[in-house]
């Protein structure tokens, strides 16, 4: 019951959400749907009202034209026959009345004093000069009803594109808000599953906007990282476990026989405990290597400084190293400044090499080369060693991995964890290149200073 509620509830927030967003949309498009067909519906009719003007002013025109050639047959008013210009007028639903040039009335239609519609004049002229006037009245028939027409039939049409335009604009606001809130909710669902403790949970690849998908990504990332760090901190705990217990059931099972007499105290008795205790010693300053390079970004004290110069300090303090197993180590040591803090910088440096020391074989050969490449410094470490295999080279910065080879030569596999930590404290990072057989090269790239 427990869980349906719940997956109820996430369902009922999915859809809230879903809701939200297309009302969201649909209010955006209602709003300017709504202010698109008001303006249009207002330059309409502007532009309506101006050609209806404009044939009213015409009509005028022309029945002033009329009325002009009345006269000019009779060359008066009084005698003049102004009846066609009366029924011209009528048929076009419009009312007349002619004046002389004094103002007086000379023809009207019938129901031109009962008119109340819009009016227009023009002048009525015989050869360049005035001598009086046609003044039409427009009724609601004729132009003024086809003026109104026009403009009804022109809002039902705007109303009408209205409504479509707000369809659409629901049907796809649902649309999109569906396609955007199925990815966030299987992204609830995936985060819920790891909060529950299914590390195994990932969103993966999903059809979502470009956002949606590159959050689905890193999310898939950093659970992909979080799996990863877990399981390096319960092999840590395994591996420190399965260390501990071979020295301390040494020193308890010595101390023990010392204690009951079983053994008489003796230089290689207390020589093989030394052993263990140094060995105990050995792993502790392990984990405080670790511990120190995970607060080294907190307390760098960064100053210029050359990085060929600490390379060169780096070589020379293992330099005996080098010389005892008969590995001979070529420097090739150009200028490069960095600003970095030189204690943990001789640090990379100084893992770098001891690996390479560690997986060159007697009479190999290790290079160490600093250069300046564009906006950053470089240092290079090649050994003549073994290689790394591809399925391992993705996982050699890893704490306490250890590779097949590794397994014969001392050590717990912090050094390039360390390295690689210091490194990223220093706005830099350590890289490894390497083809089985063909030795391993590790690239140490530093912002330039």
């Amino acid at each position: 019951m427990t869980d349906q509620a719940d997956q109820a509830g996430r369902g009922g927030r999915g859809d809230t959400l879903g809701l939200r967003l297309a009302l969201a949309f649909v209010a955006v498009a209602l709003v300017a749907i709504a202010l698109l067909a008001g303006l249009t519906a207002a330059f309409a009719a502007a532009d309506v009202s101006n050609v209806s003007n404009q044939q009213r002013t015409q009509l005028a025109s022309a029945i002033a034209v009329a009325a002009a050639a009345a006269w000019d047959r009779e060359d008066s008013w009084a005698s003049a026959d102004l009846l066609p210009v009366l029924d011209l007028a009528t048929n076009t639903g419009a009312d007349v009345q002619v004046r002389d040039q004094s103002g007086q009335p000379v023809a009207s239609s019938a129901k031109f004093g009962q008119a109340a519609g819009p009016q227009s004049s023009a002048p009525v002229v015989i050869r360049g000069q005035q001598i009086g006037e046609a003044v039409v009245r427009f009724t609601g028939s004729g132009l003024t009803a086809s003026d109104r027409v026009l403009q009804s039939d022109l809002l039902r049409a705007i109303a009408g594109a209205a409504g479509l335009a707000a369809l659409l604009a629901l049907a796809t606001g649902l649309v999109v808000a569906r396609r955007i809130t199925r990815p966030v909710a299987r992204l609830i669902a995936v985060t819920r599953a790891m909060a529950g403790g299914d590390r195994t949970a990932r969103a993966g690849p999903m059809r979502a906007p470009g956002e949606l998908r590159e959050l689905a990504t890193a999310f898939d990332q950093m659970a992909g990282n979080l799996d990863r760090q877990d399981q390096i901190r319960r092999d840590l705990v395994a591996d420190v476990a399965h260390e501990l217990r071979t020295p301390i059931a040494v020193l308890q099972a010595g101390h023990e026989a010392l204690l009951d007499g079983v053994v008489e105290p003796s230089a290689a008795e207390l020589a093989s405990m030394r052993d263990e205790v140094l060995r105990l010693a050995r792993m502790v300053g392990d984990l405080q290597d670790l511990a120190a390079a995970d607060a080294a970004a907190l307390h760098l004290d960064l100053q210029p400084c050359d990085l060929a110069t600490l390379a060169g300090a780096a070589a020379d303090s293992l330099a005996r190293r080098f010389e005892t197993v008969g590995i001979a180590v070529e420097r090739q040591l150009a200028p490069a400044p960095v600003l970095a803090d030189p204690r943990w910088l001789h640090q990379v440096i100084t893992n770098l090499l001891s690996n390479a020391l560690k997986f060159t074989p007697p009479g190999g050969h290790v290079t160490i080369r600093t250069s300046k490449s564009g906006p950053h410094a470089v240092l290079q470490v090649t050994d003549t060693g073994p290689g790394i295999p591809a399925d391992e080279l993705p996982h050699v910065f890893d704490r306490f991995f250890r590779g097949q080879d590794a397994a014969r030569i001392s050590g717990r596999g912090i050094g390039l964890a360390v390295a690689a930590d210091l490194a990223r404290a220093h706005g830099g990072q350590v890289t490894a290149a390497s083809e089985r057989g063909h030795g391993t090269l590790m690239t140490l790239t530093l912002p330039a200073a």
